[in-house]
């Protein structure tokens, strides 16, 4: 019998979290759908469908930016907008601690709403569960919800190529930021607030401007740099970024400086990261530039054929180095 147990850090993002599901989930529920993207692709009959599900647990359940509400919805239709489809229908389980607040209840499934109305996607179906006293912190959600896949959207991290540009659609760290901050566990004051933002919009922009897009992905659990190591090891390919590229905002540079922490490493929740040949690289950039959620889209780096697996980064000075594989507790309960 083994003497493992699971932690933290087996929630976080990192290599812990890949080798749990490869290990427990893979190896109990793999079958011809069971996938490593966002979102599964079902066909039903002439329709292809993604459809997702999704936990939040994030503390706290208020942040500068949105709550734990809001947090849900988006998480799910950006899930489904990364598989190139078009949001249609949700549904919400909730687990309620006894004692939380109703009008708290009620802030939380206002935003969801709100939301949810922004994206195009109706909540249909729901459950809700009341646990004892200590048993659940506050308030869990869990989500899940389909869409319909646009005819000229073919999307998975397996289908990075050598060549292809890296694109992020905007400043990376600003939800992991945020949600430091808001523990105020190392008294830092700053201005940031988190991105978190539902993204059908945006994709269904970036396809009217091309359909030639390989990957993308929602940088959210252990932000851009685990996200790449994974479409790495799905593509077979190597990244290389370069430094200076990579939109961060100042406050969030300041904060990450104080702490030691790498930004690429800091939870997203409104941030695509999009693989597309090169020469797609400045349709795309523009198109992202015309949504509000997207202003300072950038192109950060290239897939090559060399360094297989593995995130290079090329540093301000030209010297390059090895981004290390996110592995450990990075940011608890940022999702």
């Amino acid at each position: 019998m083994s003497n493992e147990y699971v932690t933290l850090a087996h929630g976080a993002g990192g290599k812990q979290t890949s080798e749990l599901i490869e290990k427990v989930f893979k190896a109990h529920f793999a079958n011809p759908q069971f996938t490593a993207d966002d979102a599964a692709v079902l066909n039903i009959g002439t329709e292809r469908l993604a459809f997702t599900t999704d936990g939040f647990v994030v503390s706290p359940i208020e942040f500068a930016g949105g709550n734990i509400g809001k947090l849900s919805v988006c998480g799910t239709v950006n899930d489904l907008a990364c598989m190139g489809a078009k949001p249609l229908y949700m549904t919400c389980a909730f687990v309620i601690e006894e004692g939380f607040p109703l009008d708290k209840l009620e802030e939380i499934a206002a935003a969801m709403e709100k939301t949810a109305d922004e994206a195009g996607v109706k909540i249909v179906a729901g459950d809700t569960k009341v646990a004892g006293k200590g048993q659940v912190d506050k308030v869990f959600i869990t989500t899940t919800g389909i869409g319909r896949i646009l005819d000229n959207a073919r999307t998975s991290g397996a289908y990075a190529k050598p060549g292809d540009a890296v694109i992020v659609s905007g400043d990376v760290g600003r939800h992991g930021c945020t949600i430091l901050l808001a523990r105020d566990e190392f008294g830092i004051e700053a201005d940031v607030s988190s991105d978190c933002a539902p993204l059908w919009n945006t994709v269904e922009r970036m396809y009217q401007a091309t359909d030639n897009i390989h990957v993308i992905r929602d940088a959210t659990r252990g932000g851009v740099g685990t996200v790449l190591y994974e479409i790495a090891g799905q593509s077979g390919a190597g990244i290389c970024l370069e430094a200076e590229k990579i939109p961060v905002a100042d406050e969030v540079k300041g904060v990450c400086g104080m702490l030691g922490l790498e930004p690429l490493y800091l939870a997203c929740e409104g941030r695509l990261v999009i693989f597309a040949p090169e020469s797609e690289a400045e349709k795309i950039v523009s198109a992202l530039r015309e949504c509000p959620y997207s202003k300072n889209a950038a192109v950060i780096g290239r897939v090559t054929a060399e360094n297989t697996g593995k995130v290079i980064m090329k540093t301000e000075i030209g010297a390059e180095t090895l981004l290390p594989q996110p592995s450990g507790e990075l940011l608890p309960r940022i999702c």
